[in-house]
């Protein structure tokens, strides 16, 4: 049943995960979803299970992203030859084991009813499970080929056509692009609006547009390692730093070695568990490699996504050379920052699936644990709280207003994370387990910043984690 204006007012009214996100300036834009496109070279199983794991870990998450559109690619599970069309099968399966869900999901998030489709179309809450029927509506084939070769006027899709279509709706809101695959559809995308409209409006674009590519699939199986061959190259080489892109071999290779060694979780919490965890599949090679893109844009409080450097779930990254040799982009290729990456890959694992853990047990069950609402200094929502002061002086940080929605009990952990800021040397937190901390700035720190996460833990099922960052500057 579809009641598109009550919905709205019944899910700010909950306000249990619709808040503020970080990536949102306008008042009136504080429980927007962020924007997100998928590119995926999603197969049958037993060609290569990996994508529809992530998708159906996207999807038991659909309550915190706006998915603009899934579009089926060229990648390495098709190199060698052109996508075969069937294969989208394969995610149709997954939304319709969604639809079966999504009752049980939507209780969540206290959800009665879908909006009608053209809303659905504008702008989605926070808190908002989307219905079947539009996530029906945004999926679409992209590029059947690969390689920065096959750009050209032959080469427009569906999926690059509509990709243009989002960037130029009028939503400050930017479009995360993830790449499951070869990225050959945003790069088209991209070609045609350089041919067709002028060097200003082409920057405007690609200031819309963040690409986060899970390694450089846009080449054939083979041919690994051939950079040059990718239209990923000939992004990061004909715009430079214009574009937003990350490209990232770390948190990908983390996230498919520690889910292949810990297997059992996934066959005990997740297989099995609603109708989308009937269809999970055992893993051929590594788990859900593909799931770090959206990770890093998942609105828990943690990081600000077009921040490269603020690390998430996603991943650390640098700005950098690249594994080519010769073009810049974010990364995390080098040694030194490889190490920070998996560094907090493993550190944040266990609170990523424990999240997922959850939904899937409210996609089986209609019930289960929820996040803690972590507010600091009496500010709520998920933008980082921004502080000022003297170097030298002592700053109070207070988690006193942040709750659990099932009144779970909570513990409290506050923590400095020196990558993100430019202050390098130690910081000491007194308090750093109770709900008031207190940091110490050093006297050395003048114009300086440092970033201090405050992470609270329920006590529930799964023990589900909730955060808030503080950027502290110095002055």
């Amino acid at each position: 049943m579809r009641k598109p204006k009550l919905l709205l007012s019944l899910l700010m009214a909950a306000a249990l995960t619709c808040q503020p996100s970080s990536i949102m300036a306008r008042k009136d834009a504080k429980c927007l979803k962020p924007r997100i496109v998928v590119l995926t070279d999603i197969a049958p199983v037993n060609v290569e299970p990996d994508d529809m794991e992530s998708m159906i870990r996207l999807l038991s998450h659909a309550d915190l992203f706006e998915i603009e559109a899934i579009i089926t690619t060229s990648g390495w599970n098709s190199s060698g030859g052109k996508y075969p069309q069937g294969w989208m099968d394969s995610l149709k399966t997954v939304i319709n084991a969604y639809e079966k869900d999504v009752p049980n999901l939507m209780k969540r998030s206290g959800q009665k009813e879908f909006l009608s489709i053209e809303e659905e179309s504008g702008k989605q809450s926070i808190g908002y499970w989307p219905s079947p029927e539009y996530l029906r509506s945004r999926i679409m084939m992209g590029s059947l080929d690969f390689g920065y070769k096959s750009l050209g006027n032959d080469n427009n899709s569906a999926g690059s056509d509509f990709i243009i279509r989002l960037a130029d709706e009028k939503d400050e809101r930017p479009l995360f692009i993830g790449l499951w695959g070869g990225g050959n559809t945003i790069a088209q995308a991209i070609w045609k609006i350089k041919q067709e409209r002028s060097e200003a409006e082409l920057e405007k674009f690609l200031k819309k547009v963040y690409i986060y590519a899970i390694t450089d699939q846009d080449v054939a199986w083979g041919d690994r390692g051939k950079y040059t061959l990718s239209s990923h190259y000939w992004l990061r080489k004909e715009f430079g730093d214009k574009i937003n892109f990350i490209w990232d071999e770390s948190a990908w290779l983390s996230q498919n070695e520690i889910g292949a060694s810990n297997w059992n979780e996934y066959a005990g919490h997740i297989q099995g568990h609603g109708n989308m965890g009937k269809i999970y599949p055992k893993n051929k090679y590594g788990v859900e490699g593909d799931t770090p893109s959206f990770l890093h844009v998942l609105p828990n409080g943690l990081n600000d996504p077009t921040v490269a450097s603020q690390t998430g779930w996603g991943g650390y990254f640098v700005w950098d050379k690249t594994l080519d040799n010769e073009t810049y982009c974010y990364t995390n290729t080098s040694k030194e920052a490889k190490a920070i990456s998996q560094k907090y890959e493993k550190y944040f694992y266990d609170a990523a699936f424990n999240n997922f853990t959850a939904r899937m047990d409210w996609a089986k069950d209609g019930k289960g644990n929820r996040n803690p609402i972590v507010i600091v200094n009496g500010k709520k929502g998920l933008e980082a709280v921004s502080i000022k002061t003297k170097a030298g002086k002592t700053v109070r940080l207070n988690a006193l207003g942040t709750y659990d929605p099932d009144g779970d009990k909570l513990t409290y952990k506050w923590w400095y994370m020196p990558e993100a800021g430019d202050y390098k040397g130690n910081i000491k937190i007194n308090d750093s387990d109770k709900t008031v901390s207190e940091v110490i700035i050093p006297a050395d720190a003048k114009g300086k910043t440092i970033h201090i996460i405050c992470e609270v833990t329920d006590n529930g099922k799964h023990n589900l984690k909730g955060y808030r960052r503080v950027i502290i500057r110095a002055k």
